[in-house]
């Protein structure tokens, strides 16, 4: 029985697993600027040292569609692909709007995120080439665990390394990554040279995105049989979230609708470039008639306070310098509960579209984004994750401005349900 036989629509609005990945690159309304070295170092070198050859393959690729492994494709379906799109009626019904507000779904995936499109593939390669470890880096724990899940799927060992803040909240998290079999260290960490430079430095001490990279990537060039794979940024993994906007897409279609708002959280862009991508097409030929809209956290507010420049990723300088909008390696970030969030740069291609005009860019506080948070579980019965909410915050706010039918669409990167040390430290236990 072939994948498409089994996964058959049943209902209106099925639709099938996406057979192929979207390159997106040729759909950008400006050429991404290149990765480069910085002077007399050669970054770019390392970073195809560590990586998996599959994937430093698929961003040399300037085909439009890249296949998904017909594996890779059976591992969507079993884990729950395509996540569900669903009509957020309670809340359209509070805010007594005549806009229509629809929720894709990442939320439902098995680690509860929507980092399983990019785990399970580059695990899948992982094994095809004949790596036995893989290490990465995490901010808010939710790439962490679709890494080791995927690990798990094919004999693999991963280990991670979590900014220290978020692996110290998130106690729920840590225990299901223990749990699994992850091998955790809070960054910065003393185990690399990178994470022992961060310390001596006296900076970053409560740890970041930025130094967990900058660990895992060190621990990789320590380490010769390891292989780094990152879970946002990078123009594959972007490419491999691609999944979420083509079958948003069809979703839409089979429901006889069209986007005019599209909104996701925004951190290091892999989620908001997922769903969007599908769509850019429609964004060239509409205009302002489709929206684009980034929500990110006022603890890291790349898009709406930050430089478009070329940054390394961290803080020791180990990553080539990429083009994003960025804070700067010296920006010392708040420690907030928007793990997934917290990041002083970004993504080359989200930069690309803030550059150019195409996508807008709002911040919230988190006091706000947990709010919103408790209102979702309210009215539409599920919990999203703080980065979540900030997509949902926008989406809300777009709905109670709209004066006539609009079509909203937002991504529901994760769910909230380890991540409830944040909902109590805003509201506090048995808050109503």
């Amino acid at each position: 029985m072939s994948i498409d036989e089994t996964i058959s629509p049943q209902l209106p609005g099925a639709v099938p697993v996406p057979s192929a990945w979207l390159n997106f690159r040729r759909l950008l309304p400006e050429e991404m600027p290149p990765p480069r070295d910085p002077e007399g170092v050669a970054a770019l070198e390392l970073a195809a040292r560590i990586r998996l050859g599959a994937i430093r393959e698929q961003e040399r690729s300037r085909e439009p569609l890249l296949p998904v492994p017909e594996e890779v494709r059976e591992r969507y379906a079993e884990m729950g692909r395509p996540t569900r799109l669903t009509r957020a009626v309670g809340l359209e019904r509070h805010l007594g709007t005549p806009a229509r507000i629809y929720l894709k779904r990442e939320d439902t995936l098995p680690t509860g995120s929507f980092k399983l499109n990019s785990a399970v593939a580059q695990a899948y390669f992982a094994a095809r080439e004949g790596v036995g470890t893989l290490v990465t880096e995490t901010g808010a724990g939710q790439w962490g665990h679709a890494v080791q899940w995927a690990a798990r799927l094919y004999g693999l060992r991963s280990v991670v390394f979590w900014s220290g803040v978020s692996a110290r909240q998130k106690t729920a998290r840590r225990a299901v990554l223990s749990m699994l079999g992850a091998t955790v260290h809070e960054s910065p960490s003393a185990l690399t040279a990178a994470g022992r430079a961060v310390l001596a430095s006296g900076r970053h001490a409560a740890g970041t995105l930025g130094t967990a990279i900058g660990d895992a990537v060190s621990y990789a060039s320590e380490h010769p049989e390891v292989r780094y794979v990152s879970g946002s940024n990078l123009p594959h993994v972007l490419i491999h979230q691609s999944v979420i906007g083509l079958e948003t897409s069809e979703q839409l279609a089979a429901l006889g609708e069209e986007p005019d708002v599209l909104v996701a959280a925004v951190g290091g862009g892999s989620n908001l470039m997922g769903l969007m991508a599908p769509f850019l097409e429609r964004k060239r030929a509409r205009g302002a008639g489709l929206r684009l809209v980034g929500a990110e956290s006022a603890a890291a507010p790349r898009l709406t306070r930050g430089t478009w420049r070329y940054d390394h990723a961290d803080p020791g300088r180990l990553t080539p310098l990429s083009k994003s909008y960025t804070l700067g390696l010296d920006a010392e970030l708040p420690e907030t509960h928007v793990g997934g969030l917290r990041q002083h740069s970004g993504s080359t291609a989200v930069g690309v579209l803030r550059s150019a005009g195409w996508l807008e860019a709002v911040a919230y506080e988190e006091r706000e984004i947990f709010e919103t948070g408790r209102l979702v579980l309210r009215l539409e019965g599920f919990l999203p994750a703080p980065e979540s909410c900030h997509a949902l915050r926008a989406a809300i706010e777009e709905a109670a401005a709209a004066r006539r039918p609009t079509v909203i669409v937002a991504c529901v990167s994760g769910h909230g349900l380890l991540d409830v040390e944040g909902y109590l430290d805003a509201f506090g236990p048995g808050h109503g």
